[in-house]
């Protein structure tokens, strides 16, 4: 029997919720958070962004964070201290700490070039978040956008393999103009707010924000006589290696991720509430995905979604900030959908708009990364 992984505290920050509160309550309300750039300093301003409404010092005071802290790592301090709050937890000096990023500390580079080059390496953002809570010991992932979702199947297979209690796992990514400019040079920016499946989809926003969960073991569970939030049931990852940025016509990767995930969990395609998609709002990503739903669900596709419409596509915090999401549904027994109005496109799955009450008992969770990294997360409600 595969030992259980129990998920314990939440914290995310996005531009949709400076908090999970606050993220719950854009995605019941139809808020999104997507608009102009504000603060980034970028001559690329002609696309909307999901941008963090908040300065680097705002951000810093809120996390009482040090002097000279990527954006990367002082969104993830405050998201990780909003994760160990729930659990009730105060520091990481006994907990790794795993964190997916691909941009790291390229704002600080950015910053800095040409006079002051600094390297900023993703691994940097971790340490520096692990170091301000007392951890030591961290480790970062990076698979492009499925690197927070590998990042939680990695702190799960440290606590199924007994080499810990408790994990922090999720992922942290802030925007910067090397980051905007690389997605424009593939031509898959929106210059509206984006459009998962809606036969109009142009292309994508780009967005940042972080999210962390506290995994935790059975025994520790128990011993701290903490009562779960959900239970981090399955996962999945596949590499089809179609293309070194496109999804395949049948979604195979996506097809094999998801699968995997509910061999995992010991569940049927009937047993999912709903699909939080991976849906960026590409023509051939929603066009892929919605080809490997179908090959999962065959007639019988549960609710589906997008909630990048509300975030932006936050890259490599997309996983943990959507795993997040996701518990929050089990939580609050209810689903989010996209923003009305949709037009239909016969390529893809028909998804939710507006929000539908439960019952949610397993929610399933869609990260897909560049080079055909995909993950699925099987998140199953606590009874």
């Amino acid at each position: 029997m595969i030992p259980p992984v129990y998920i314990t505290g939440t914290g995310v920050l996005c531009s949709a919720g400076s908090d999970r509160q606050a993220l719950w309550e854009s995605l019941t309300k139809g808020t999104r958070g997507i608009g102009p750039v504000r603060i980034l300093d970028t001559d690329l301003r002609d696309f909307p962004v999901g941008e963090v409404p908040l300065t680097d010092a705002q951000l810093r005071q809120r996390a009482g964070a040090a002097e000279g802290l990527s954006r990367t790592s002082l969104m993830g301090i405050l998201a990780v201290g909003e994760a160990l709050s729930q659990a009730g937890l105060t520091d990481l000096k006994e907990i790794p700490l795993v964190s997916g990023t691909t941009v790291g500390g390229m704002d600080l580079t950015e910053k800095t070039f040409p006079d002051y080059s600094v390297s900023h390496d993703c691994g940097a953002s971790t340490d520096a978040i692990a170091a301000h809570f007392g951890g030591t010991r961290a480790t970062t992932v990076s698979t492009a956008c499925s690197s927070a979702a590998n990042a939680l199947i990695l702190g799960a297979n440290l606590i199924r393999s007994g080499r810990a209690d408790i994990v922090v796992a999720g992922g942290s990514e802030c925007l910067t103009s090397f980051h905007l400019h690389g997605f424009h040079s593939l031509m898959i920016l929106d210059p509206q707010p984006c459009r998962p499946f809606d036969i109009r989809r142009a292309g994508l926003n780009l967005g940042e924000g972080a999210a962390f969960l506290v995994l935790e073991s059975e025994a520790s569970v128990k011993g701290r006589k903490i009562n779960p939030l959900a239970r981090l049931a399955g996962f999945g990852n596949a590499c089809d290696a179609f293309h070194q940025t496109a999804s395949s016509e049948n979604g195979e990767g996506a097809f094999l991720a998801m699968s995997k995930a509910l061999e995992m969990a010991s569940l049927l395609p009937g047993d999912i509430s709903y699909v939080n998609a991976h849906g960026t709002g590409t023509p051939n990503n929603d066009a892929s995905e919605s080809a490997a739903l179908r090959r999962v669900f065959g007639n019988r596709i549960p609710p589906v979604s997008s909630t990048k419409a509300y975030t932006g596509h936050t890259t490599s915090a997309s996983g943990s900030i959507e795993a997040v999401i996701s518990v929050l549904c089990l939580q609050h027994q209810a689903l989010p959908g996209q923003p009305a109005p949709l037009e239909p496109d016969p390529a893809c799955i028909l998804p939710l708009t507006g929000p539908l009450q439960g019952p949610v008992d397993h929610v399933l969770c869609n990260s897909f990364g560049f080079g055909g990294n995909d993950t699925s997360l099987l998140f199953s409600a606590c009874r």
